[in-house]
């Protein structure tokens, strides 16, 4: 489930290229604080991606709720 969200949050990846320095800007909508900044696509996309996955930890950890995204809902259940 959890590489499926993921997967499915990277297709929603939006980049630009930055008019001051031409590098590439990548960031996924409803994801607020997930950015990366590079040289070029491979490496924005592959620092997004980590992005989204040290952001998805620290929410798990945090206990916060994380975007619904294309119906996948993440929810974390306390051990028994």
């Amino acid at each position: 489930m959890l590489t499926e969200y993921i997967e499915t949050a990277m297709r929603k990846a939006k980049y630009e290229i930055l008019g001051d320095d031409n590098t590439l800007y990548g960031y996924i909508p409803g994801f607020d604080g997930v950015h990366a900044n590079a040289e070029d696509l491979e490496t924005c996309h592959s620092e997004l991606k980590e992005v989204l996955e040290e952001w998805i930890m620290l929410g798990i950890s945090r206990h916060s709720p994380l975007p619904i995204v294309d119906g996948i809902k993440l929810v974390v259940e306390e051990p028994v």
